[in-house]
Order: structure tokens, then C-alpha cells, then sequence
């Protein structure tokens, strides 16, 4: 009896060990064949819709930009060429200056996503792209284009642009976040208030800004980055802010200016590096505190203080009447007395009271040369 018992407790076993081996061979089979039918019905799409292989590419368009159809057609005709499949478009509109197009581009399936416009595309499109790991290309085509110029990117040819988006390298970079937790008392209050702005290269409160907000786009469009320059005159007299300023963990401090930036990268249009030593993936932001004193002298001698950075050298004697100083931090939190201008990348934020910036390290990927 114990032998049968024996034999019986085995062959149940084994029916167990059976059952199951075939439970786990049916789950697998299954679960094989659900994922070759889910591909086989995308290959199927992408072929009826001409994306069969190769990379899918989204272009994320500014039509009211100068040359949006050349852009257009120059994309259309370096992935005929490349026997890629075709590019899918998506336009901006002023409801919505991009990242809801590039949303759409990423559920579409698109391996890369272009932003072709102005920094104000590109701003929407990294808005979207953050933290995805889809990389983001760049066709610049607008004033400053400014994230393109740090990265070494063409800014004056299309299909050199294009090339790199088909055949560059990826490159994490970190982003920078700002939000105004109070405005001025009669700044005009945007819809989203509590909205943390991503920006790519400097963010800003006072001068800057100022002339960011009065930029004519009617001149941007006819000169360029110079109409913020001629915006900027118009404030060389205004009067220095009283900024309380407060980096990471450490005490506030309290300082007299004329602009304060938060910068991820500090190379600016004209051959101007304001952040000489900030770098776009060093996981930190670097910020300015710029003064000047004394009239037009004062300005004369900070723009000197500005080229001379830009040319590594540096001028720490006291007593400046124009100056910049700089220090690094992972977080800055600026208050000023009755509202400053902010900006982000050129795009006006508003009358801000406090501004506060933080770094989100390797947040976005970028295609680069």
C-alpha cells in the first residue's frame, strides 16, 4: 500500500510538473504571438501609409516663419533621397506654439521629433520631449535660435541642419525649470500661474527681460536678434532693482542690480558669451548677477566685462562701476521689490515679484553634430 501510495503521489506530480511546463509553453506562445501580430499591424499602418522601416521623422513647423515651405520641401527631399519613410508635419498654431503637436508626433510613433522655428518652438517641443528619451532635432528658424548656436548646430543652412537630424549623435542635456510663485500686484496674470517653464538657455529678471518684452516683432522679423538691442536702449537708464537672492540651501542675500540670469548654457547671438562657464550637462545652472553704475560709462564697462569673459579673461578688481559676477547652483530663488520682467528664452514670462529656477539634469535628449 505504501508503494502504491508512493506511485500515485509521483504520477500526480509529474501530471503537475506536466500541466504546468505546458501552462508556461501556451502563456509564452501567446504572449510570442500577441507581439508578432501587434508588429506585423504596425508595419502593416506604417506601410499604407508610406513609413514602412527606416526612421519616422516629425517636423514640428512655425508656418508663419520666413522659409517654413523651403524647410518643407528640403525635409521631403533628404528623406526621399535616404529612402526613408515620409516625414509626418505638424503645425503650430497660436493656441498652442508646439507641444501639443509634438504629443501627437511621439503617440504617432515618431523616433525623432523636429523642432523647426524659433526658440519659442523649441522651448514647446523640448516641453513635450522631456524626460521621454525621444531625441529632439533642430532646424533653426527664427531671431536668436539659441539653443542651436550652444550646441555648435548650422543656423543658416536647412539641409546641413537636416543632415544632422538623419545622421548625428545623441546628447542628454539638462533643462532648466523657472515659475513665478508671486507677481506684481498689476501684472497681467496668465491662465497657468503656477506653470514651471522649461528653458534650454537663460532664464532672466530685469533688464534682460525688459528688453526681451520690448522687442518690436516687426523689426525681429526685418533685423534680427539686433531689435533686442534697440529694445535695450530704451532701459539703459532705468533704475537698479533690489534683488534678495537665494542659491540652493544657503542664506538670502540681498543685492542691488540691473538684471539677474539663470543660464544652462550662456552663448548668445553676436558672438556673445554671457556664461563663459556654464556647460548644458553638468547637472548644475549658472547664475549672473550683472550691475552698472554711473550712467553710459557704467554699461561701456560692463559690455567690456562681457567680451573680455567671452575671450577667458577676467577682471575681479573691486570698485567696478560695471560688472558681472558669477556662481553656480541647482536652485535660485530671486525676489525683487514691486515686480521685474522675467523671461525664458527670449519668451516674456511677465511682472514677476519672486522667480524661482531649479535644473533637471539630463532631462532632454538632443540629436547634435
Amino acid at each position: 500500500m505504501p508503494d502504491e501510495y508512493a506511485g500515485v503521489v509521483a504520477l500526480v506530480v509529474v501530471l503537475v510538473l506536466a500541466l504546468s511546463a505546458l501552462t508556461a509553453a501556451v502563456i509564452l506562445w501567446r504572449r510570442t504571438t500577441t507581439r508578432e501580430h501587434v508588429v506585423a499591424e504596425r508595419d502593416a499602418r506604417r506601410a499604407e501609409d508610406g513609413r514602412a522601416g527606416g526612421m519616422r521623422l516629425a517636423v514640428v513647423i512655425n508656418p508663419s516663419k520666413e522659409g517654413a515651405a523651403d524647410v518643407r520641401a528640403v525635409v521631403e527631399r533628404v528623406c526621399a533621397e535616404a529612402a526613408l519613410p515620409r516625414p509626418l508635419f505638424y503645425e503650430t498654431t497660436v493656441d498652442d506654439p508646439g507641444t501639443g503637436q509634438a504629443r501627437r508626433a511621439l503617440a504617432d510613433g515618431a523616433d525623432v521629433v523636429v523642432a523647426a522655428g524659433g526658440d519659442g518652438t523649441v522651448r514647446a517641443v523640448a516641453e513635450a520631449l522631456a524626460g521621454t528619451g525621444t531625441p529632439m532635432g533642430l532646424i533653426p528658424a527664427g531671431t536668436g535660435n539659441l539653443l542651436a548656436r550652444n550646441l555648435d548646430l548650422p543656423v543658416t543652412s536647412v539641409p546641413d541642419a537636416v543632415a544632422i537630424v538623419l545622421g548625428g549623435a545623441d546628447r542628454a542635456i539638462d533643462v532648466g525649470r523657472a515659475r513665478v510663485t508671486e507677481y506684481a500686484e498689476d501684472a497681467e496674470i496668465p491662465d497657468d500661474p503656477d506653470t514651471a517653464h522649461i528653458f534650454l538657455v537663460i532664464a532672466g529678471l530685469g533688464f534682460d527681460a525688459a528688453m526681451v518684452a520690448d522687442a518690436d516683432d516687426q523689426l525681429k522679423a526685418k533685423v534680427g536678434w539686433v531689435a533686442y538691442f534697440v529694445a535695450g536702449a530704451r532701459h539703459l537708464h532705468g533704475r537698479r532693482m533690489h534683488a534678495t537672492i537665494r542659491l540652493d540651501d544657503g542664506e538670502a542675500v540681498d543685492a542691488r542690480l540691473r538684471s539677474i540670469m539663470v543660464g544652462n548654457c550662456g552663448r548668445l547671438p553676436g558672438g556673445i558669451t554671457l556664461l563663459p562657464d556654464a556647460v548644458i550637462d553638468d547637472g548644475e545652472l549658472d547664475v549672473a548677477a550683472i550691475d552698472t553704475r554711473g550712467g553710459l560709462a557704467g554699461w561701456a564697462q560692463l559690455f567690456g566685462e562681457v567680451v573680455a569673459q567671452g575671450l577667458g579673461v577676467r577682471n575681479d578688481l573691486p570698485g567696478k562701476i560695471g560688472r558681472i559676477d558669477h556662481t553656480r547652483a541647482r536652485r535660485a530663488v530671486i525676489r525683487v521689490e514691486d515686480g521685474e520682467q522675467a523671461q525664458v528664452d527670449g519668451d516674456p514670462l511677465g511682472m514677476a515679484v519672486e522667480l524661482e529656477t531649479w535644473v533637471e539634469p539630463g532631462a532632454l535628449v538632443v540629436r547634435t553634430g
